[in-house]
């Protein structure tokens, strides 16, 4: 190969070296300029990912509210149209009221005393054969669907409990838990749930917002 030749094949040769150095780096300058727009897009997928978990857990809870059978009274000493007032282990309150006299279960219904409307409380008026609210005079036919005053302008209705006779025993179906921070698990079982004797249940007149019932006597709130 003649001199000439060598020094054609020496330029070609660093011609295509130098082609391929600027390639590299105008490769690692893509890189580089992309980086920030892909952290980005990792940073808004991991909120989004976020977000929808937290919708989920939300929307499709893994677990149930923990519920068991409490004792409520004896069916030989419920009297037929008479009602009690039962309070759960999570502190709602319900009205359980006798209407039959089969013995059965269905002679019994469990309905929320707390009204959908605003909270206050609701009792069975049996000489009206309806459970009554007297805070904005909301009143509930028997299986609980309110037909009269806001809470039936809103299509609300009393929740119900399950209930259950077992030698002849009343149990109602009641959550074992609710918002109180305590552990109800860890409380002795007779303790959980009772009577409340409304003898000594303050019922509020009408148009009156007494959102929980209380003692006789005692003075509202400031």
């Amino acid at each position: 190969m003649s001199e000439a030749e060598r020094q054609k094949t020496k330029q070609s040769d660093s011609a295509a070296g130098g082609a391929a150095s600027a390639g590299a780096a105008t490769g690692r300058r893509r890189v580089l300029a992309r980086a920030p727009v892909a952290a980005m897009a990792a940073a808004l997928l991991a909120s989004y990912g976020t977000l929808l978990a937290f919708m989920a857990r939300f929307l499709f809870p893994a677990d149930k509210r923990r519920v068991d059978w409490m004792y409520v009274a004896t069916v030989g000493g419920f009297a037929p149209g008479t009602t009690l007032l039962y309070k759960t282990p999570a502190g709602e309150t319900v009205n359980v009221t006798r209407r039959g006299s089969t013995g059965t279960a269905e002679d019994f219904a469990a309905l929320s005393s707390t009204c959908p409307h605003l909270g206050c409380q609701v009792h069975w008026e049996p000489q009206n054969n309806r459970y009554f609210c007297p805070c904005h005079n909301g009143a509930f036919r028997p299986d609980g669907k309110a037909y009269e005053g806001p809470p039936a302008e809103a299509g609300q209705s009393l929740p119900q409990y399950p209930l259950k006779v077992e030698a002849g025993l009343l149990y109602i179906e009641v959550p074992l838990e609710g918002l109180a921070i305590h552990d109800v698990a860890a409380e002795p079982r007779g303790a959980r749930g009772s009577v409340i004797d409304l003898a000594g249940v303050r019922r509020g007149p009408g148009h009156d917002p007494c959102l929980a019932a209380g003692p006789r006597g005692a003075g509202r709130e400031a």
